[in-house]
């Protein structure tokens, strides 16, 4: 899909030649007589660059800049301003309100299509850099929400486990029997099992390995 150029100028000739040239050149072109519908050209078209004349009715090429630069979708859009205009104080103006690039008037096509060319290249590696950096930015986010969930929901865990069965299954993890772990409790081998039995419902494991590796993994064990 060709890059799509906004021309905008007051001067029907100058955006005839303008249009013609890089048509010509591979770029698709949509044009606007003034700042105003150069402004409605932006939001509709969508284009890759804008060339624009500064000295136009309804709205100039500086508000033209400033009102595009405004808007987040097109803060990175290239942007050069035409003028015969060539006082330093002009040139600051249009580097104050946003533009790229500013070539004064005469300027030779050629001269134009590389300014164009160049500024497109730049504009893709930029718009790349920024799209993968907010890729890396969003994974991140996504890492640390399922570390969180997974926090969460073992704390969650954690916390469901009654006293007695957190001391059973710490004990249960160094491989005891039931006789053995109701010495140390000070509990009937069969309330054990009750208590180990409580413990498999709640990790939805099924044998005493299971459980064992499920509380090692999910840290319900020290």
């Amino acid at each position: 899909m060709p890059f799509k150029i906004l021309v905008v100028d007051d001067d029907l000739g100058t955006r005839l030649s303008i249009g013609d040239y890089l048509e010509l050149s591979g770029y698709e072109v949509v044009t606007a007589n003034d700042g105003q519908e150069g402004l409605v050209m932006v939001n509709k078209h969508h284009p890759d660059l804008i060339v624009t004349d500064i000295i136009m009715p309804q709205m100039n090429g500086y508000e033209l800049v400033r009102q595009v630069r405004q808007k987040a979708n097109f803060r990175l859009l290239p942007v050069i301003l035409l003028t015969a205009r060539t006082q330093t104080q002009e040139r600051i103006l249009g580097y104050q309100s946003g533009c790229d690039l500013y070539l004064p008037k005469p300027f030779e096509l050629e001269e134009l299509a590389a300014a164009i060319n160049n500024l497109l290249e730049r504009s893709q590696i930029i718009q790349t850099e920024y799209k993968l950096s907010l890729q890396k930015n969003l994974n991140k986010a996504d890492s640390r929400n399922e570390t969180d969930f997974f926090n969460h929901k073992e704390t969650q865990l954690y916390e469901s486990l009654t006293t007695r069965e957190q001391e059973v299954l710490e004990i249960l993890t160094h491989g005891l029997s039931n006789a053995e772990i109701g010495d140390r409790l000070y509990l009937s081998p069969r309330t054990v099992e009750k208590y180990v039995s409580s413990l498999l419902r709640k990790t939805n494991t099924s044998n005493r390995a299971e459980l064992v590796r499920f509380a090692m993994e999910h840290n319900l064990v020290e």
